[in-house]
């Protein structure tokens, strides 16, 4: 395993393993995943709930200012669903360190807070489904958090705590695609896994992987697109195999639909690694396309990586 430099904060061994709870099974999967994290990682484990007050008392009115029970039933509720998730977390291990922390807040707001000195942010999400919509706390967190979100799916098996098979990264020329090379050879290093490096490219992104003007033709020959394609993807592992010779690297290169290759891989895979943003999308969008299939069908955990 190659030592970890001090300088990133997500790194230090003072950086906690955070997860974040809302008392849904999605949840207890989550907290399974980080505490096992944790455990071999010897980091504290620290579970965060948040209440969202704001929200219940806009609802609730004066009534809330007349029958105050009502809020200190939603703190109990939550002190309830953090006792249980402390539980889940030291059936694990019972020589855990396991934090706990309730506020009044907004999940979402509290949980990219922490996100900025966590090792991983860590959430769950629910059974896959044909058409799956993420919720609005666990897009607005995967979206806008630092470092590194871990979404922990309920896929109906048990492949979510899988300790096996490679970790797989998408690699796509972007910035967001170098900070998933960077997280993913630690990832892999750290649990000793070989990596397996995605590149898929269409004759349509041609020109923005290689800087040509617009004026050029719009398809390439599949010679020509293999070869830039083998191109990027070298020049944004470049460095990262030195850094990490532990780590034993495939690369796999796809001519187009980079979320199909990896969604078959993450049938195997122990963690998928993307980028929270890719070449394509919106200029508005956060969370690119392919990351957000991932997240929402993926069959493993999957890793988002921020660009800090």
């Amino acid at each position: 395993m190659s030592v970890q430099s001090v300088d990133d904060p997500h790194r230090l061994i003072s950086a906690d393993v955070v997860v974040g709870i809302d008392g849904s099974e999605p949840s207890d999967l989550a907290v399974r995943w980080a505490a096992e994290t944790a455990s071999r990682r010897r980091r504290r484990l620290r579970i965060v709930h948040g209440l969202d007050l704001a929200a219940a008392q806009a609802i609730l009115g004066m009534y809330d200012l007349m029958v105050p029970a009502v809020t200190e039933a939603l703190r109990e509720q939550g002190e309830r669903r953090l006792a249980t998730a402390h539980r889940l977390a030291r059936e694990i291990d019972p020589e855990l360190i396991v934090e706990t922390e309730l506020s009044d807040g907004h999940p979402a707001k509290i949980l990219i807070g922490a996100s900025e000195s966590a090792h991983l942010l860590v959430l769950g999400a629910g059974t896959r489904r044909p058409v799956a919509h993420l919720g609005s706390t666990l897009l607005a967190v995967t979206a806008h958090a630092r470092g590194a979100v871990v979404v922990v799916r309920d896929t109906g098996t048990e492949q979510q705590t899988r300790r096996t098979g490679p970790v797989v990264v998408g690699i796509d020329g972007s910035p967001a695609g170098t900070a998933a090379a960077a997280t993913a050879f630690a990832e892999a290093s750290l649990r000793d896994a070989p990596l397996i490096a995605v590149h898929a490219a269409n004759d349509m992104s041609a020109a923005a992987m290689t800087g040509l003007s617009e004026s050029l033709p719009t398809t390439l020959p599949t010679r020509e697109m293999d070869e830039l394609a083998h191109e990027v993807l070298s020049e944004q592992l470049a460095g990262w195999q030195e850094k990490y010779p532990d780590v034993t690297v495939t690369r796999k290169v796809y001519l187009a639909e980079a979320r199909k290759h990896l969604l078959a891989w993450s049938e195997t895979a122990q963690l998928v690694v993307v980028g929270s943003r890719g070449r394509g999308g919106f200029l508005g969008m956060i969370l690119g396309s392919t990351s957000n299939a991932l997240v929402q069908q993926a069959s493993c955990p999957v890793l988002v990586a921020h660009p800090e």
